[in-house]
């Protein structure tokens, strides 16, 4: 601010000398080439400052799309970011030109519907040959989720400092957040009768139903993990609400294995399959699992695959 105000003071200084040079006409015998010097040179400045500014902001156009972009492909938009340095040099280290900075960040933004505030510190040391940097501090504010899985992970990468393994897993956790909630959605829409949702669209619980069963519901319960290492995986499991009179009929142990069944079929047919799966079976008579009118037929088949 200094500089650019002692700038802008010369400027007016010269402003004020080429106004006077105007009005006032030259003395006899008075060199003129003085002046339309200083109007050449004034000239030359401006257009030099007008290809600097073109040249900035075309720099600052290109890096606006870089960040969209990133923004775009990532889902992680940026709202807030301040930076302040602090020189921890010592005059024992400048004379072995070694630089030593200490850079504290701030930056606040939102990945979806996620929003979050981070604070790290990063220190750099710089020699005539190399520069290395690294975190030294990491702390991560969440504001309130109903993602509960998050709390645990972002203690983990807090711990860890390691600001990647925080962006790279809060990414691909939204992806399948979002990824859940429009399957949920799309099942609940396509048989309303038979899918509850208790919490809407973004419930981490699908109930199937069949209205001419009653009593008798299968819940899939659809989490998503972070594993120690920041690698994002869902795991899908499958409880049975069942009348008694069904347990009763059920000599094979159907039921019982039913969870166990459910994970083969996610193995072989995949997430979306299997679930449709399982809403047929039991919102269609014809291929019901557990008919209690004839419980020989249950055996020890597996969880129908769709039909054809």
């Amino acid at each position: 601010m200094d500089s650019q105000l002692v700038e802008a003071r010369a400027l007016e200084a010269e402003i004020t000398a080429l106004r006077r040079a105007c009005v006032e006409p030259p003395a006899p015998g008075e060199d003129t080439s003085r002046v339309r010097k200083s109007f050449r040179e004034t000239y030359q400045a401006d257009s030099e400052g007008w290809e600097l500014s073109k040249d900035l902001r075309s720099h600052l156009g290109h890096l606006e799309s870089e960040i969209q972009f990133l923004s775009t492909l990532t889902g992680i938009s940026i709202r807030h970011y301040s930076k302040k340095t602090e020189d921890l040099t010592s005059t024992e280290m400048t004379e072995k030109s070694i630089k030593k900075v200490l850079q504290r960040h701030r930056l606040s933004g939102n990945c979806h519907m996620i929003t979050f505030q981070l604070e790290f510190q990063l220190l750099e040391i710089q020699n005539e040959e190399s520069l290395s940097s690294v975190i030294t501090d990491l702390s991560i504010i969440m504001e309130p989720t109903e993602y509960s899985e998050l709390s645990e992970f972002v203690s983990r990468a807090e711990e860890r400092r390691d600001l990647f393994m925080f962006f790279r897993s809060l990414h691909f956790f939204v992806e399948w957040c979002e990824y859940r909630k429009r399957t949920f959605k799309r099942f609940k829409e396509k048989y309303p009768e038979a899918v509850h949702l208790s919490e809407g669209a973004s419930s981490s619980c699908m109930g199937i139903r069949n209205p001419s069963r009653p009593g008798f519901e299968l819940v899939i319960v659809w989490r998503i993990q972070i594993d120690e290492e920041g690698k994002v995986l869902p795991k899908l499991d499958l409880l049975t609400k069942v009348p008694l009179q069904a347990l009763e009929l059920d000599k094979n142990g159907v039921i019982e294995t039913a969870p166990l069944s459910f994970r083969t079929l996610l193995g072989v047919l995949g997430i979306e399959a299997t679930l449709e799966s399982l809403i047929k079976s039991l919102h269609t008579e014809r291929v019901m699992v557990f008919r209690q009118s004839r419980p020989a037929r249950t055996g020890n088949r597996r969880l129908p695959s769709p039909p054809p």
